[in-house]
This record gives C-alpha cells, structure tokens and sequence, in this order.
C-alpha cells in the first residue's frame, strides 16, 4: 500500500496480488449478467490491479444486488403456483383464503419456504444458494402475482360476466329489461357454456364462447396495469426516498435479505431468538385451532369476541399476528391515528342512526355506503392531491425528465420517466375508451377512471405508510358515480356498463397498486433494475393466463355452484341487482352525496394543516381517510394493543429495547403466514376441506 498523489491530495492504494484477486474476486469467473453488472469503472481498476478493498466490498454488493435471469425464472415459475394454487386452496379445499389480502399472503408463504431451503444450501452449496437480489426480484414478482388469482382478478372477471344469465329468471325479469341495453361483446352469452359453468359436467371448456369476452378483458387490464404501473414509477423516488415512507409490508422481505458480516452468510436475524419466538406464537395458536379441525376434542382457543358500545352496536376485538407485527413498524401517531379514528367513525355511525340516517343502505349498490363513503371518497381526494402538491418539485423534475430525457435522472426505475408519462396518458385514455364501448357515455368514462385512480392511489398510499395489509374502501366508482352524476345521464346502457365496473374495481380487498407498490421499493435495493419489469410482466401474464384456465377448468368439472358461494352465487348476480334496482328507481345527481364528500375532503384538509402546522398534534390524517372501511374493524384492535406496546417500549426502554424487539414482531408475521401456507399443504395430502387458519380476519 503507498500513497498517491493528484492536485494535492492523497490517497492509498492497494495492490491486491494476482492469485488472490482471481481467486476471490476475478471477473472473469463471474456470469455475464454479473460481469455486465459491475461498472467499467470498477473493472479498470481490478485489470490495472489496482482495486481498493472498499471497491471489492462494493463489487461484492452490487453482485449481490444483481436481478439475474435465474431470479426471473424461479419468479415465474412461483407465480405459476400461486395461480393453481389459490383457486385449488380457495375453491375445492376451501381453506384459508390467500389470495384475499393486499399483503399478498401467499407470497410471504412461499418466501418461508425459500429461506428454509436457503439455510441448508448457504452452508452446503452456496453457489446454489440465491443471493439478495434474486431474492429481492423473486419477491416482488410473487407479491405482484397472488394479488391476481381469485378474489384479485380471475374469480371476480369470470362469475361476474356470465351471472346476469344465468341467474336470469322470469320474476326478476333481466332478460327484458337489462340484457336489449347491455353490449355484449365483453359477456358470455352463450347459454350451454354459461350453464355448464355454473353446474358442471363439461368435457372440456368451451374456448369459442369464451375467447373473444377474455380477449376484450384482456385489452382493459393491460391499460389498467400499465396505468398503475406508470404511476407508481412515478412516485417511487418521491415516496421511497424523499419522504422515506416505512412500507411496513417491505421491511419484512429486506429484514431477511439484510447483507451479514461474512460473505454468504445469512440475514444476522436469523439467530435472534426473539425472531423465533414471535415466529412459533402463531405457529402454536394457529395448529391449535387447524387441530381442532381433525380432532374435536382439541381445544380451539378463539382470539376475538365483540363488545357492546351502545345498544345494536358492537365493536370486534381480537388479536391478529400479523397485523400486530405490522403495526409495530409503523410510526406510533399513525397506530394510534388508526384505531382512534375508526372508533370515531363508529360513534358518528350510531349518531347518524339515531337522527334517522342509514348507514348501512344499499342504494349506491355493493361496497359503497352512501354517508360514511362519500366521506372517505372526499378524504382520499385530498389525501392524493395534497401528496402530489408535497412532491410537486419531485414531479417536476420527472417532467423535465420525460421532456429531455437523461439516463441518469431515472436509471434508479423500472422504466424511465419518459415511459411513465405516456404509460399514465395512454392507459389511462385507452381504459376511458374502453369504458365508453361498453356503454358508458363518453364525458361520464374519465370520471370512472378518476374516481378509481384516485381511491387506489390513496389505498396504496395508506398501506405504504401505515402498513394496513388488508383495506377495502366505504365506496367505490360505481356507487360514486351513480350518486355524482345520476341514474338519467348514464341512461340504461350506461347504468349497466357502470354496474360492471365491480368487476375490476369493487371490492378492493386485494388490488394490484398495493402490492406493486411494495416490491418497487424492493426494487429499489437492486442495481439496475430494469429486469424488474420483465418480471413484473412475465408474473402478471403467467398469472393471469393459468388462474383462468385453472379456475375455468375446476367450474366446467365440478360446477361453479359447488366450489364457492360467494364467487359463483353472490358475485356473478352483483351488477345486474344493482343496475335494475337504479334503472327501477332512477335518481338524479345527489346533492347530500356531494356535500358529504366535501366534508370529508375539508375534514381531511383540516388534519393536514394541523400536522404539518402544529407542533405535537398527535393525530395523522391517514386513520381518518380509512376509517370507514369495513375491514378496520376487524384489525383495529390489534393495532391499539401494537400501538399500546410500543409506546411503553420507547418510553421505558428507548430506541435500543424498540430495535431489539424488532425481530419479535417480524417473527410474528412471518409465523402468521407460514403456519397457514404449511396447513394448506396438510389439508391438501390429506383432502381435508373447511380446515381455515385465520390470516387477516
């Protein structure tokens, strides 16, 4: 080692032997992808022999932070099991649902499995072993994978564009008076494949009257995904490293790809015990209650009961594993925020109630309730657009960079920013005209999309910084749109066309933002991460071309009446109810609506201005934006008890007690996910059917 002198300074260089660095660092030994990976740079200086031991660390790291190809086929050889896997679990084994929530359940199961075969192979094959981001890259693509089978897309698409005939009847008269308005290009009409669907018996699925409905499907969610996806590159950099939002659901993954003090090795929180004792808490609880199942003489210890707040009015409360291990990440104002504001919410429900409100009708059809949903719908407006006013110099430079594009400006993305422009103009506008064929008036068809975007932006925004894995809104488009605009100016087709958007933005449990969202701050780990968006198209393709042919296969075998209620009964005949009951009763735009949802946008304004202008205001806008949605109170109390113990932990203990108990909490969410994952493989060797291990709710 001697110095070296240039305009003044000094520095050191190591000369690193030749044996040695071909034996621990040679490029040469390396696979193209990796070789390609290492910048020139850096391989000037290992030929020149002149390489310090930081730039081998360095190599070393961007090695291990390599997206290979290998990465991208295990990926898709692992979406391809969660599409048969999710519809076999859910329909025939009828067992726990995951494929339900937007923290993709089946994917951190899966993930269990690949650590536990990663432990032996570190230690025996390493050069078999996958490195961190492979890893990373496997991650995100199964996140964006099981976001798509069953209740994500291929179980709400199939039921509902066959159910209005099947479920058609003399007495509730659709074929009169909706099927001569609806355009059925986008439906399967034919009725011997429609009613082998439902009741079973088929040789084979009948692909001529299916093709033609799937293709057009087809066309929407490209736009759509290419839509959110372009968005979401457009946002990363502003959420991820501008305003470092926690994505609780991430930390989980990068926890245990973190990089340990000996190359090869793993995450050092594998030998933490407080990782395995959260682990084998749910484990045990969780077998308990699988036992039970096959043996009804073992106990069933049940974590939830409700109680009473005021007469007719109950609130649940229950632990959840997992949810309490990720509401331990988050930041104690936004817990607390959470469980405070649904409380709220519930309170304001029951008042409503006495002074003769209901908040419960089904006016505005499924999933939408039309006080306390016009009320988020106006908070998630203002939540979206005040986080865009925030990161307006953010996207301002996107803008530049899409004007004047720079490879340096964007190399950190999945597609350069250029891209994510025209990405969110194009597939935005081709979702427009998409809605506007099927009925839809043309002026009334960017105000769906509006609506949707603006509903799952905010969504996402909430899981990505208060880790929430499972939301569903108090209103969606349909029921949005129909009190905005009116019964009359969307006329029969358009009332029937709007009903339909159920399909692709109904219920909302589990949506594609959410998780694209997580695995795009995986990605951001990576070094060139390009590969990303191969893989994310690669997972969506082979996901949603074998969950339909699965899910297909299994209703034409056994009858879609046979494998699920809810997706064969109550889904298909959702859009046809609700648009005869509108078409019955038309009603013009609604006054009330509007001025609910303004209250709940100034309501939203008002919190902002409190939090960024008042020093010390406990409560985060984001508990209020969501906490009329059904699906906080079945976690909200798991969050008080997280919130809870945190506080105590800081205030008694510090920072230093808080990232000790860290992995405790991991191990929790890791447990809750494996411990279901492992029954679902029992019930499937030994054909056990209802054996439900509780996941979210």
């Amino acid at each position: 080692m001697r110095p070296v002198g240039a305009h003044g300074f000094a520095y050191f260089r190591i000369d690193i032997p030749q044996p040695e660095r071909d034996a621990t660092s040679s490029i040469h030994s390396w696979t193209p992808a990796l070789n390609r990976a290492i910048p020139p740079y850096f391989k000037n200086r290992l030929a020149a022999g002149s390489a310090s031991h930081e730039d081998l660390a360095q190599i070393r790291r961007d090695r291990g932070n390599a997206i290979t190809w290998r990465a991208i086929a295990l990926g898709t050889a692992l979406s391809a099991a969660i599409a048969l896997g999710a519809p076999y679990t859910t329909m025939l084994l009828k067992g726990t649902p995951m494929g339900f929530s937007s923290c993709t359940p089946a994917a951190f199961f899966l993930l269990c499995a690949i650590m536990a075969v990663q432990i032996p192979l570190r230690k025996f094959k390493p050069a078999w072993s996958l490195r961190r981001g492979e890893l990373i890259a496997i991650t995100a693509m199964m996140m964006v994978s099981a976001a798509l089978p069953t209740r994500g897309v291929t179980g709400m698409v199939l039921p509902m564009i066959t159910g209005t005939y099947y479920y058609a009847t003399p007495e509730n008269k659709w074929a009169e008076q909706l099927h001569p308005h609806q355009a059925d290009w986008f439906l399967v009409s034919d009725p011997q494949a429609v009613r082998d669907f439902y009741e079973g018996g088929a040789a084979a699925i009948p692909w001529a009257a299916w093709l033609g409905p799937l293709m057009g499907w087809a066309l929407f969610y490209a736009a759509f995904y290419l839509t959110l996806t372009s968005i979401m590159v457009a946002l990363r950099r502003q959420w991820v490293e501008n305003e470092r939002l926690p994505f609780p659901m991430a930390q989980v993954p990068l926890a245990l790809f973190a990089e340990s003090e000996r190359p090869g090795a793993l995450s050092p929180l594998f030998r933490s015990r407080a990782l395995w004792l959260g682990f084998a808490l749910p484990v045990f609880f969780s077998s308990l209650g699988a036992l039970h199942h096959y043996f009804p003489q073992m106990p069933d210890p049940k974590l939830n009961t409700y109680m009473e707040l005021f007469p007719g009015t109950s609130v649940r409360l229950g632990i959840n594993f997992a949810m309490l291990g990720f509401a331990y990440l988050i930041n104690s104002s936004i817990s607390f925020s959470l469980w405070f504001f649904y409380l709220v919410s519930v309170v304001q429900k029951h008042l409503l109630g006495l002074m003769g409100y209901n908040t419960a009708s089904a006016e505005l059809g499924p999933w939408s309730e039309p006080i306390v949903g016009h009320q988020m719908m106006g908070a998630l407006a203002v939540l979206v657009g005040s986080g865009l006013w925030f990161g307006r110099e953010h996207l301002r430079q996107v803008w530049r960079a899409a004007r004047n594009p720079d490879p340096t400006r964007d190399e950190a993305e999945i597609m350069s920013y250029r891209s994510a422009l025209l990405g969110t103009v194009a597939g935005s506008a081709a979702m427009a005209v998409w809605l506007w064929q099927t009925g839809i008036p043309g002026w009334i068809a960017p105000l769906v999309v509006l609506a949707a975007l603006i509903i799952l932006l905010g969504l996402t925004r909430v899981v990505a910084e208060a880790g929430v894995p499972t939301l569903s809104p108090a209103i969606v488009p349909a029921g949005f749109i129909v009190s905005s605009v009116g019964v009359p100016a969307l006329g029969p087709a358009g009332m029937l066309a709007t009903a339909y958007t159920l399909v692709w933005v109904g219920e909302l449990l589990v949506f594609y933002m959410a998780p694209l969202a997580n695995g795009l701050r995986l990605g951001s780990e990576t070094r060139h991460p390009r590969r990303l968006l191969a893989g994310f198209a690669i997972a969506i393709a082979v996901t949603l071309a074998f969950s339909t042919w699965y899910t297909l296969d299994l209703a034409y075998r056994h009858g879609g009446v046979n494998l699920s209620g809810q997706f064969f009964i109550s889904f298909p005949a959702y859009p046809s109810k609700f648009a005869l009951a509108k078409l019955a009763h038309p009603t013009g735009p609604s006054l009330e609506g509007w001025l609910w949802t303004s209250c709940g946008g100034i309501a939203m304004f008002l919190l902002l201005l409190a939090r960024h202008r008042l020093a010390g205001w406990p409560l985060h806008p984001l508990g209020f934006a969501v906490s009329g949605g059904w699906t906080m109170g079945v976690v909200w109390s798991s969050i008080l008890v997280a919130w809870i113990v945190k506080t105590a932990i800081l205030r008694y203990g510090g920072g230093g007690t808080y990232q000790r108990t860290r992995p405790f909490f991991i191990g929790l969410i890791m447990g809750q996910f494996a411990v279901a994952g492992l029954w679902l493989v029992i019930d499937a060797f030994t054909g056990t059917m209802g054996n439900v291990v509780p996941v979210l709710y």
